[in-house]
């Protein structure tokens, strides 16, 4: 399954600034869609937490952001237009990023991401 979800309200950085990722239910995999004036890694690992969904970088696997209450493996979820809080590491010194989640789009179909195969597959 196909899970975009999108990220807004990151006020102490900047109002405007956005992320739409997608993520790959069966893979556990995620990567960035598109974005403006937050940085995120172009994709990596998603993990489940005892507070939500981590996104994991591909790096170096530390959490780049950790999606509050999203259960991917809900037998009731997630669906369009859940939300929730989103906590962004963003590595400066204030802390993490506030801000906010949205299921955009639910695809029961497995497409292929827009640029191809994630870097770790052959």
């Amino acid at each position: 399954m196909r899970v975009t979800v999108h990220l807004d309200s990151f006020d102490q950085l900047d109002p405007t600034a956005y992320a739409i990722i997608w993520i790959d239910t069966e893979g556990r995999k995620w990567s960035r869609e598109g974005h403006a004036g937050v940085t995120l890694p172009e994709w990596g690992q998603c993990c489940s937490s005892p507070r939500g969904t981590s996104l994991l970088a591909c790096e170096d696997q530390r959490e780049v952001c950790l999606l509050e209450a999203l259960d991917l493996g809900a037998s009731d979820g997630p669906f369009e237009g859940e939300g929730g809080a989103a906590h962004l590491n963003a590595g400066i010194s204030t802390g993490p990023l506030e801000a906010r989640w949205r299921v955009q789009c639910i695809d029961e179909s497995v497409p292929d991401p827009e640029d191809g195969l994630f870097a770790d597959e052959a």
